[in-house]
């Protein structure tokens, strides 16, 4: 696991040795264990190493092919590799290094881009081909590891994370207001756009090559998506549970290879539960993390969030090495100066309990298992997808589930908020954005389990992505490498074809209560719709206790509601109803200040959209007009 960054000149001008050293050690936290440097006239790369398979100078990078015609800077970790490397090795390949990255390399050189279909892990790359004189940017299936692009005039830069690419002296960080206004209807991010003006997020599962000259304008290209439909052969429940079974343990198996220690993060459900399950009968020396929450000033359903007694019994069950810490109000407000630094671009929810996590596992381990995923695969969301259930056609659906996924701000308040810059936004239908997420899945929609399918590839496409985003700027902040299990390609294709009626309860039933109370969040409908996972759960029974089996969905959050209207609420009416805060050049101070105003009074729970400001605050602090500093910084950290 690293940090990787580069530069292409297209018109050939060398690339200075000194600014490719500074663009890497701008994310030098991802990478604390080595650095290395390669340059080819117009073409610079740059890697920052986490060692994590294979400890030695021979794994070094930027890694060249013996014939010299191919060199890769290369982030995350192909759990396949052992299979692929005896492939290649009776073609012909030798192997000096006993890792990944070598035979990913060898990979590239025999087949080309076609390797990366076969790739099964997590992964953001550069490479360069010194014969053809081409740049290929590449990036897993799922969007595990994030690479960032920008073309600024006659020059291609790229990095692991943004600030190496603010790094470069030819840019300056500038908001996107469309980025803006996109994030503050979704809390997330769908298209490839970011916070900052005309830098790009290549696209999850696509590749993107890159002439030497600058001649052809680079355009993604997709090699795989998500595909969630019903089977053309449905077989019997007992069969589809034995193979998940032996997928999930497959795939546990597969991403626990690792020369520094392992640990795996630890919930009270069933996802983190069932990975901390298999992988200590795996490894005998298996440490558990869980953050838990003061809970002291919390009420309703916050005061279930601290799942740390939960998670306890589990590691006790399991024999893993357990570590725990509490987070208080005021934990939020130290983090956010440095999570907003390392997340860049805020994404889905509250994200400082993650950063807290990370920085509690890299205390014991250098590699931690996260149980991302499963909710996605397995439909552990059902109370959003009932929603949308039952719908006259396509448009219908997107009306329903688009009004449903106007996490902050919605749209009859949306032009009232952005009036400082409506001019430059008013163009942008958030509305397309969100029917654009489905280009590219199945279009025969003509029962309940085609629109539950639609929304499963809506989720992961989405939600899922900006979670793996999140994940992995916060994790790595701390020289830390997150795996996700879930995310094996042979889980993942085996759960795209699990039938719905195999992860969700009686459809007939919920459709019915849905039609009579759509998106009323009634104690009824959220006691008919809590039923999502239950083939996972029925495969996981022979791992975990009945009572973990059993337990509702539950997301990993703090008591933000409570805490934003007792102890951080100076905090909150400091940064945020100040005259002169940074996000009123973008968005109506009284329009916000009214919209916060009746979260601090109680009348509506709007911690997603305060958490969400306080974070665009310190983002315009942080970045915008100090990219002398921004550069500093990431030398420092």
């Amino acid at each position: 696991m690293c940090g990787i960054t580069g530069i292409l000149n297209f018109d050939g001008a060398p690339v200075d040795t000194a600014v490719l050293k500074r663009m890497a050690d701008a994310i030098a936290h991802r990478g604390p264990d080595g650095e290395g440097y390669f340059t080819d006239g117009g073409l610079g790369l740059g890697h920052r190493r986490l060692a994590v398979i294979d400890l030695t100078a021979a794994a070094e990078q930027p890694m060249t092919t013996p014939d010299g015609r191919f060199v890769i800077t290369y982030n995350g970790e192909v759990y396949n590799f052992p299979e692929l490397r005896v492939e290649l090795e009776g073609l012909g390949h030798a192997f000096r290094s006993h890792g990944d990255t070598e035979v990913v390399l060898h990979a590239l050189a025999e087949w080309g881009t076609n390797a990366i279909r076969r790739f099964n892990g997590m992964f953001a790359l550069a490479l360069w081909d010194r014969k053809r004189r081409t740049l290929l940017l590449a990036r897993d299936r799922y969007g595990i590891k994030p690479i960032y692009f920008m073309r600024r005039g006659k020059t291609l830069l790229f990095g692991s994370e943004v600030k190496a690419i603010l790094a470069h002296p030819a840019c300056g960080a500038e908001i996107d207001p469309k980025a803006l206004l996109e994030y503050f209807t979704f809390q997330n991010l769908f298209t490839d756009r970011t916070l900052f003006q005309d830098i790009r997020l290549l696209p999850a599962g696509s590749w993107m090559e890159v002439t030497a000259d600058g001649s052809i304008e680079p355009v993604p290209e997709f090699y795989w998506d998500f595909d969630f439909r019903e089977p053309d052969q449905i077989i019997g429940e007992e069969e589809y549970i034995e193979e998940l079974n032996r997928l999930f343990e497959q795939a546990v198996k597969r991403q626990l290879v690792s020369d520094v220690p392992i640990g795996t993060y630890l919930s009270g459900g069933i996802d983190s539960g069932s990975i901390a399950a298999v992988a200590a009968g795996m490894e005998p020396k298996l440490r558990s993390f869980t953050v838990g929450f003061d809970l002291n000033s919390a009420s309703g359903l916050e005061l279930g969030f601290d799942e740390r007694i939960k998670a306890q019994a589990m590691a006790a069950h399991f024999g893993t090495e357990h570590f725990d810490t509490e987070l208080k109000a005021g934990d939020m407000e130290r983090a956010i100066p440095d999570l907003v630094w390392h997340l860049e671009e805020p994404r889905v929810g509250q994200s400082y309990p993650n950063y807290y996590a990370a920085k509690l596992a890299r205390s014991h381990a250098t590699v931690t298992l996260s149980g991302a995923g499963g909710d996605e695969l397995f439909a552990g969301y059902p109370w959003r997808y009932y929603r949308a259930v039952v719908n006259d056609d396509f448009e219908h659906y997107i009306d329903k589930y688009y009004d449903y996924w106007q996490r902050l701000i919605p749209n009859r308040d949306i032009q009232k908020v952005f009036e400082p810059v409506w001019g430059e936004v008013g163009d942008i239908s958030t509305r397309d954005i969100f029917s654009g997420v489905f280009m590219h899945h199945a279009d025969k929609l003509t029962g309940p389990e085609d629109y539950i399918n639609h929304s499963l590839y809506f989720e992961a496409k989405t939600f899922l992505h900006g979670l793996l985003v999140m994940e992995d700027k916060l994790s790595m902040a701390h020289g830390l490498e997150t795996r996700v299990p879930f995310l094996d390609n042979d889980l993942v294709d085996f759960a795209m074809r699990v039938p719905v009626r195999m992860k969700l309860g009686n459809l007939g039933e919920v459709v019915r209560l849905n039609e009579n109370e759509p998106g009323k969040k009634t104690a009824k409908y959220f006691a008919k719709t809590q039923d999502g996972k239950l083939l996972l759960r029925k495969a996981m029974a022979r791992h975990v206790p009945i009572n973990v089996n059993q337990r509702v969905k539950q997301g990993f959050s703090a008591p933000d509601a409570s805490w934003f209207r007792g102890e951080s609420m100076e905090f909150v009416r400091r940064v945020l109803l100040d005259g002169d805060a940074a996000i009123y050049d973008y968005l109506d101070r009284k329009s916000v200040r009214a919209l916060v105003e009746e979260h601090l009074e109680g009348k509506q729970n709007r911690r997603l959209l305060i958490w969400s400001l306080l974070c665009v605050e310190q983002w315009c602090r942080t970045f915008l007009g100090v990219n002398a500093t921004v550069a500093s910084r990431g030398v420092a950290s």
